[in-house]
C-alpha cells in the first residue's frame, strides 16, 4: 500500500494515517496522485452525462487521457456535454443502455478504465419500479463486469451509495446486490486480469433530483418547501469531492474491495434552511417570507443514513480519507498482503445520527458552492 501522509479530515471519528494524493475540499487543490490512473489511459464512463458522471468527465479531460468516452442513454444530455466540449478531440460520445451486454462490449473496446455511474438512483421511483431498478443496477452492473473481462479493461470502479449498508428500500437494496457482484467479481474473473472495486457515499449536494436541488426549485417559486421530518440526518459532500474519491479509489484499488469515504453529516433542517438562505435572495425573495410544511415520509426513506454496518466495520481498514471494507470472501493473498500493517476502523456501524452534524453556517457555505451551477 501506499506510504502514508498527512491530511485533514472532516470525519469526527478516530482514524489513522491516510494516503498521498487525497485532499480535503477546503485545502487547495495540489497535483492529485490519482492523475497517474487518467494521463495517457482510455476510460470510458457509463451514466457519464448525469450529474456525477459529467463532473467526473470534466476532472478526466483535465489530465491528459488519450480518450475518455462517455456511453449512456440520454442523448439530450449527451448533446449539452458536446457542446460544453466541442473543441476535445479526445472526447467520445456514445448512445447505449447497460441493459444490452453486446453494446456493452463494443463500446469497451480498447478501454482502460472503467466509472460505473449509471443507475437508477430514486428511492421512491424504484418502490414503484422494483422491476426496472433490478434491471438496470443489478443485471446492468454484470453486464458491465462481463463486458470489462471481455475486453481486457484493467480497473472498474462502481459508484454506490450509501443506501445499499442495511438497505430498506428496492434501491439500496439493488446498489448492495451490485456491490457483492462487483466484489465477487475478483474471483469470478477467472485468468482475467480485471481490478473491480466500489466505492459507496452519500448524498452529493446539487446533484439533479437530490433533495437540495428540490428545496431550491420549491424556493424559486416562493415556496413553500416541503420536507418530511426535520430532524432527520443525512451524510452530504459536494460533486468534486465524490469524483476525486472515486478516482483515487481506482488508484488504490487491488479487488475487492468497498470504498466508503468519510463524510460530514448535516441536519435536514439545516440544509431547508441552507437552500432558503442562499436561494431567496437570487430570486428577489425575502427568505422569511418561505413557508416550510411537512409531507409524510416516503417509501422506503430512512430516518438517517448509514455508510458501513458494524459487521463490515470488523474487516474494513483505515486508510484516512476512506475506509476499505474488505471481501467477507477473501479473494487471494495478494489483498491481505497489500493490506498488511493498514489500521483496522472503529468498529460500529458508520451512520449519520451517530456524527456530531455540520455547523448551521458550514451547511450555507457547502450549499452555496453546490447550487451555483444549478439553474431552477
Amino acid at each position: 500500500m501506499e506510504s502514508p501522509g498527512g491530511i485533514a479530515s472532516v470525519h469526527a471519528r478516530p482514524r489513522a494515517v491516510p494516503y498521498h494524493g487525497m485532499t480535503d475540499d477546503r485545502v487547495p487543490a495540489r497535483a492529485p496522485a490519482w492523475a497517474e490512473v487518467v494521463t495517457g489511459r482510455r476510460i470510458l464512463v457509463t451514466g457519464g452525462s448525469g450529474t456525477i458522471g459529467a463532473r467526473l468527465v470534466d476532472r478526466l479531460l483535465e489530465h491528459a487521457p488519450e480518450v475518455v468516452r462517455v456511453f449512456g442513454r440520454d442523448e439530450t444530455k449527451q448533446f449539452y456535454q458536446r457542446q460544453r466540449h466541442q473543441t476535445r478531440e479526445d472526447l467520445r460520445f456514445l448512445v447505449g443502455d447497460i441493459r444490452d451486454r453486446d453494446r456493452l462490449t463494443r463500446a469497451l473496446e480498447g478501454i482502460d478504465v472503467v466509472f460505473h455511474c449509471a443507475a437508477l438512483k430514486h428511492v421512491e421511483s424504484g418502490e414503484y419500479n422494483p422491476f426496472e431498478a433490478s434491471q438496470t443496477n443489478v443485471v446492468g452492473t454484470q453486464n458491465v463486469i462481463d463486458a470489462c473481462l471481455a475486453t481486457g479493461v484493467r480497473t472498474m470502479v462502481f459508484t454506490s451509495s450509501d443506501k445499499a449498508a442495511n438497505p430498506t428500500s428496492v434501491m439500496g437494496a439493488s446498489k448492495l446486490l451490485a456491490e457483492k457482484i462487483v466484489t465477487a467479481a475478483t474471483n469470478y474473473r477467472g485468468h482475467h486480469g480485471t481490478t473491480f472495486a466500489s466505492v459507496r457515499f452519500g448524498n452529493v449536494l446539487g446533484s439533479r433530483g437530490s433533495a437540495v436541488e428540490l428545496f431550491a426549485t420549491q424556493v424559486a417559486a416562493g415556496g413553500p418547501v416541503t420536507v418530511t421530518d426535520p430532524e432527520m440526518t443525512r451524510f452530504v459532500m459536494s460533486t468534486d469531492r465524490a469524483v476525486e474519491l472515486a478516482v483515487e479509489a481506482a488508484r488504490i484499488a487491488r479487488g475487492g474491495e468497498v470504498f466508503v469515504f468519510k463524510m460530514p453529516a448535516a441536519r435536514l433542517r439545516d440544509l431547508v434552511s441552507a437552500a432558503i438562505a442562499v436561494y431567496a435572495p437570487r430570486h428577489g425573495l425575502d427568505a422569511a417570507s418561505i413557508s416550510v410544511v411537512r409531507i409524510p415520509v416516503r417509501p422506503g426513506e430512512k430516518a438517517y443514513e448509514e455508510l458501513m454496518t458494524e459487521d463490515e466495520s470488523t474487516r474494513a481498514r483505515d486508510l484516512g480519507p476512506m475506509y476499505a471494507v474488505l471481501p467477507a470472501i477473501r479473494t487471494g493473498s495478494e489483498l491481505d498482503a497489500a493490506y498488511s500493517g493498514v489500521p483496522g476502523a472503529p468498529v460500529g456501524p458508520y451512520r449519520s445520527d451517530a456524527e456530531v452534524p455540520l455547523a448551521t453556517d458550514e451547511v450555507e457555505r457547502l450549499v452555496r458552492d453546490a447550487v451555483d451551477g444549478l439553474e431552477p
